[in-house]
C-alpha cells in the first residue's frame, strides 16, 4: 500500500517503546503541569502525534491503509484543536492579561 514495513529499519518494539515514552511525557504535561495552558496544549499535540505514529507504524506493519487514512483524520482534529485552543488563549489574555487555567472560568460569552 502506501508504506511498506520493509522501509522501516527499526523494529516495531522500538517504535512502541518510543510511543510509550511520548505518551507518558504528554500525560505528565497535561496532568502534572496543569497551571500553564500552553504546556497543556503542547502536551495534547504530542499525544495526538503519538497516536498518529502508532496508526502509521501498525498500518505499515499489517499492510493496511486504514490506519494511514485514520491518521489523516486525527491530524485534522489536531489542527482544529490547536486553532480553538490558541483562540481561547488570545481571548483570555485580552480579558485577564494572564494565561492560566485557574482563570479560564471567567470567559463567559
Amino acid at each position: 500500500m502506501f508504506l511498506n514495513y520493509s522501509y522501516f529499519h527499526l523494529d516495531i518494539y522500538v517504535i512502541f517503546a518510543l510511543s510509550l515514552i511520548l505518551i507518558s511525557l504528554s500525560f505528565c504535561g497535561v496532568f502534572v503541569l496543569r497551571s500553564n495552558l500552553i504546556i497543556t496544549l503542547i502536551s495534547l499535540e504530542v499525544l495526538l502525534f503519538t497516536v498518529n505514529l502508532n496508526f502509521i507504524v501498525f498500518s505499515a506493519y499489517l499492510d493496511d491503509v486504514l490506519g494511514q487514512i485514520f491518521s489523516l483524520l486525527v491530524l485534522s482534529v489536531a489542527a482544529a484543536e490547536s486553532s480553538i485552543g490558541l483562540a481561547l488563549l488570545v481571548a483570555m489574555f485580552r480579558v485577564r492579561g494572564i494565561i492560566s487555567i485557574d482563570y479560564l472560568n471567567t470567559l463567559k460569552g
